[in-house]
């Protein structure tokens, strides 16, 4: 059985729930993006976690979040494959699968600053740097992306995003996300950087591969990393990695370039691992198949 160390702090709460006197947390619907660009070969953007916050905290991990109420928007511009397509690809129903979708495009700008939208089905947008207010006003809930879009003439490009897996938090989780991953290709003209930038009208910073200057409550810093080289880190202990990042970056890593894995077609099935505790100490359980590269 492949498995990975768990959070001490979920002995106890192991040992409650196996007698039955906890029930598993509704898991909240969520997306997450593998932004990938070429430098030659395949990196991959991750964000560091604040070591303030409640879940994952310090943790690397990709741009991501839960689904907004607004991401449901039936408004919100739309090109590519429709939601019922999508639906047949996520294992969902298309209203799901398009609020999913709509998720990771705001999570994607809002926590990197690319937007995966364009002016027409066919174009894209080459730069959204000068769309600084709009994503401080994303971040702090003043407008939704239906507002944004719709007030700049753009649609969602959802034929950028790849499906790619389906993760959902242990069930003794005090806290819980079913999460679908997608993968996309770093728009030509645009720039990663992690988080708002600090000041209005200010030209944003590339992430480079480093730790960039803190910018939101959410993300310390935001690096390019090769996906060997961010799993070496981990094993090396300076930085931390969730098992389902860790499981995505070994198979990001079987691929010589982006391409390869934008061509894959994966069948997306629920991926859960399990807590177990084994003399005290907690223990991850990968699902069956899985294996855990740490």
């Amino acid at each position: 059985m492949s498995r990975a160390e768990g959070p001490r702090d979920l002995v106890e709460r192991a040992r409650e729930f196996a007698k039955g006197g906890i029930a598993p947390a509704v898991p909240r619907n969520a997306a997450t993006v593998m932004l990938l660009r070429e430098a030659p070969d395949v990196e991959a953007f991750l964000l560091q976690r604040t070591e303030a916050l409640d879940f994952a905290p310090g943790a690397c991990v990709f741009p991501g979040g839960s689904v907004d109420a607004g991401d449901a928007d039936p408004a919100i511009g739309w090109a590519g494959p429709s939601p019922a397509d999508f639906a047949g690809r996520l294992g969902t129903s298309p209203e799901r699968a398009r609020a999913l979708v709509c998720a990771a495009v705001r999570e994607t700008f809002e926590e990197s600053g690319v937007l995966l939208a364009g002016p027409s089905p066919a174009t894209m947008l080459q730069d959204s740097a000068d769309l600084a207010a709009d994503r401080r006003a994303l971040l702090d809930g003043s407008v939704s992306l239906g507002d944004l879009l719709g007030r700049r003439g753009l649609v969602v490009r959802a034929d950028l995003l790849i499906p790619w897996a389906r993760w959902i938090t242990p069930e003794i989780s005090p806290r819980r996300f079913d999460t679908w991953f997608f993968a996309t290709a770093l728009p030509s003209g645009q720039t990663a950087t992690p988080a708002a930038e600090a000041e209005p009208g200010g030209p944003p910073q590339p992430a480079a591969p480093g730790p960039a200057e803190p910018e939101s409550a959410e993300s310390d810093s935001g690096i390019w990393w090769g996906p060997s080289a961010a799993l070496d880190a981990a094993r090396a202990g300076q930085i931390t990695l969730l098992p389902p990042t860790a499981v995505t970056l070994a198979e990001l890593a079987a691929h010589q370039d982006v391409a390869g894995v934008l061509a894959a077609r994966r069948t997306i099935t629920p991926l859960m691992p399990k807590v177990v505790v084994e003399d005290g100490e907690p223990w991850l359980a990968m699902p069956q198949a899985i294996e855990y590269p740490l």
